[in-house]
């Protein structure tokens, strides 16, 4: 909200990929359908993909992990209300920031270029929003848990890339999961990551309806809640081990 020549430069950004990725998908498909899906899905998940890209922040984050270099930690720890929820209430902001500046944008944007898909329903559309929170919960999680690595580790930008490439792969923001051969979308959904993206996609696209969705939001408000605990068990391990000018 306050770069905002920063933010016209992400947005050009995020469109000019988004037509790129796009191509490549209508060439692929040639007017086809792979699993179900045809070009409209396709480009749909593409503007979908590139719309809440940085909503739930699929390249990683690593303000906590400099805070903990810093020092700054220590007086994080000192406010009146958990790390965790300080963090994540920072993060909801960005989140809504970047949802409203560039994920409404380039939906609108793309509506004038392609025939995208939209909610048919009310029901389909509020089940979306609970996706979609329930969504930035596990990656935060996982972006905090990831970040907690500096607490041991002298230098864990390694480590955070690391889960961050897996997660752009993993979540399907790279290729969509339904043309991944079966047995790894099998392996993948025993993991976190397709719940931040994936989940997301299938409920907008329409490709899972009825008890469908009821059974997704269910899987993703578990891995929210496991994440939400797991993170806050390290950081109370984390925070023993903490030293600060020898204190």
């Amino acid at each position: 909200m306050t770069y905002r020549a920063a933010t016209v430069a992400g947005l050009t950004t995020n469109i000019f990929f988004g037509l790129l990725r796009a191509s490549v998908l209508l060439a692929l498909l040639n007017a086809q359908r792979v699993n179900g899906w045809d070009s409209n899905d396709a480009v749909t998940y593409v503007v979908l993909t590139q719309a809440i890209m940085m909503f739930v922040s699929i390249f990683g984050w690593t303000d906590l992990m400099n805070a903990v270099y810093r020092g700054e930690i220590a007086t994080d720890l000192l406010r009146p209300m958990g790390l965790f929820g300080f963090w994540f209430a920072q993060d909801v902001g960005r989140a809504l920031a970047a949802l409203l500046l560039r994920g409404v944008t380039i939906l609108v944007i793309s509506s004038l270029l392609f025939h995208i898909k939209i909610p048919s329903s009310v029901a389909q559309f509020l089940a979306l929003l609970l996706s979609m929170l329930l969504a930035l919960t596990i990656s935060f999680a996982i972006r905090f848990i990831y970040n907690l690595s500096a607490f041991w580790s002298p230098d864990a930008r390694g480590f955070a890339r690391f889960v961050s490439v897996i997660g752009t792969f993993a979540s399907g923001f790279l290729m969509p999961l339904r043309f991944f051969p079966d047995w790894m979308q099998q392996i993948l959904n025993f993991t976190p990551f397709p719940h931040i993206m994936n989940t997301i996609i299938e409920i907008y696209v329409g490709s899972i309806s009825g008890n469908q969705v009821l059974e997704a939001l269910l899987v993703q408000t578990l891995w929210a809640a496991l994440l939400v605990v797991l993170a806050q068990i390290i950081l109370s391990r984390a925070s023993k081990r903490l030293v600060i000018l020898g204190g």
